[in-house]
């Protein structure tokens, strides 16, 4: 991320999000009259203007953690001081404390974004009403597609997770154990029913898992598949793997296996 310095060699200063400051603009008509008008109607609810100070505390953290992803991935971890991160947004270090007590604290923020998101994509699936073939398909597109929208957060997690404090590696395993059990469940789902022929779920489980979490390595960006074709491509992939028998809507989908 580029920071713009004045030709004089002097930072701007900001203010506490971090623009920077000028001198006040003359308000338009236009406005003063919205406000009279904001103002006739009564003050704002207190849930609103909790509302909107959660959204500008989201905003800024956002802010760090998008900074400190980009030097996390690019330089490491170790390299890359919690003063680099207030200079990529052009703040300062207090800022950043307001959000982060620490650095290894912002590092397990981001190693627990991508767990985070499968099991959102984990939730929306068992949401379903649907065979467990097509929510096998669709958790798997989803979950790869959702790896690879995080593929920086996920190699940093790989790189970097002896540098998080023990109490944070734990929570984040407990997240991946939690994943791989209710992962586990759907397989269990699919053969109960029929669909699926698995000798061992828990194994076949855990190896699907590896495939797409390690997908983020062998990903390029620009590459012979589209993120969409490569995420189809492995979930069609994994219904192979399971001797799906039920067809599922897409064409790349396996033949049913002979009775």
């Amino acid at each position: 991320m580029v920071v713009f310095i004045p030709e004089s060699g002097v930072r701007p200063r900001t203010d506490e999000i971090g623009e920077t400051m000028s001198k006040p603009a003359k308000i338009p008509v236009a406005t003063k009259i919205k406000a009279v008008a904001r103002a006739r109607r009564g003050p704002v609810g207190a849930s609103q203007h909790e509302d909107i100070r959660d959204a500008v505390l989201r905003l800024k953290s956002e802010r760090i953690v998008g900074a400190a992803v980009e030097l996390f991935y690019t330089q490491g971890f170790t390299n890359t001081t919690l003063e680099q991160v207030a200079d990529a947004i052009n703040v300062t270090k207090p800022f950043i404390y307001a959000h982060f007590r620490s650095k290894a604290e912002l590092l397990a923020d981001i190693c627990s974004r991508a767990i985070k998101v499968a099991h959102d994509a984990l939730n929306r699936v068992t949401a379903e009403q649907a065979s467990a073939t097509a929510k096998l398909e669709t958790l798997v597109r989803d979950f790869m597609m959702a790896v690879l929208d995080h593929q920086p957060h996920a190699v940093i997690y790989s790189r970097e997770e002896t540098h998080l404090n023990p109490a944070d590696r734990e929570a984040i395993n407990v997240l991946r154990r939690e994943f791989d059990r209710r992962f586990a469940a759907l397989l269990q789902e699919g053969v109960a029913a029929g669909e699926f022929v698995v000798e061992d779920v828990p194994l076949t489980a855990l190896a699907i898992g590896g495939i797409v979490g390690w997908s983020p390595v062998w990903y390029r960006s620009g590459g012979r598949l589209t993120q969409p074709e490569a995420s189809q491509r492995i979930a069609t992939l994994v219904l192979a793997m399971v001797r799906a028998k039920v067809p599922v809507s897409s064409g790349d989908a396996p033949a049913p296996s002979p009775a």
